[in-house]
């Protein structure tokens, strides 16, 4: 299948043509597979950009979906759902994965179906959605297409706080101390670093990988918890 054909394609799942398909082209190619092509062009200002937009449109249904809640509550349950692991089932409802530009390495080490990665294109599709039909339409799209899913998320989640704070709550109301993270190694072109951390309860131990230190710190909590037995193999309680 031809490159327009599969962006047809894309545009077709999302329910709109673009007037400008060069930006929806743009939100597909990755530093990858720009550095080999020699072109400047990749996703990541529209990511910056798309960022902002879904952060909004989630706001505003948290709003109308959850109107007795604090600033701090929704505060929280935004920062769960416009996280990498969310966002990346959004990108895999409508196969993102498949429609990238990647360079030869990335293709390689499966880059379509690397949450972090999936989780930036999808944040570039609305920065692109944005600037070619505005933010109404780009809401709209969001709302038809992927809020009940994100709600889906939601109601399946164990906790809609992120799993660091999650382990701290369980450890300072068990053990009266606090989780500790340790860098344990970072390998990897700089584009490309893969970084791994300890996280220690006691005398626990759990390590977690990720495209960034944050992104590992994450996952190592994720499996002290599982560890402490407070959610199953599969995140839930």
């Amino acid at each position: 299948m031809i490159r327009r054909e599969k962006l047809a394609e894309l545009e077709r799942k999302l329910g709109y043509s673009f007037k400008d398909k060069g930006l929806l082209k743009r939100a597909l190619i990755h530093r990858s597979f720009a550095f080999e092509k020699e072109t400047g062009e990749n996703y990541e200002v529209l990511e910056f950009l798309g960022d902002a937009v879904i952060g909004l449109i989630v706001s505003e249904e948290l709003i109308k979906r959850f109107p007795e809640k604090s600033e701090g509550e929704l505060s929280q349950i935004r920062s769960f759902l416009v996280s990498e692991p969310s966002l990346s089932e959004l990108a895999k409802t409508i196969d993102l994965g498949k429609f990238l530009y990647l360079g030869r390495g990335e293709k390689r080490s499966g880059g379509s179906k690397k949450s972090s990665l999936l989780c930036d294109v999808f944040e570039a599709v609305f920065g692109a959605l944005y600037l070619d039909a505005g933010f109404e339409k780009a809401k709209e799209i969001f709302r038809e297409k992927f809020l009940g899913k994100l709600w889906e998320i939601l109601e399946n989640a164990v906790t809609y706080k992120d799993f660091k704070s999650y382990l701290q709550e369980i450890t300072q109301k068990e053990f009266k101390e606090l989780p500790s993270y340790t860098l344990v190694e970072a390998e990897g072109p700089e584009h490309e670093k893969t970084f791994k951390v300890e996280c220690r309860v006691r005398d626990l131990r759990t390590v977690g990988t990720g495209r960034s230190k944050k992104a590992a710190e994450q996952e190592a909590a994720k499996e002290m918890l599982k560890l402490l037995g407070v959610i199953g193999d599969k995140g839930k309680s």
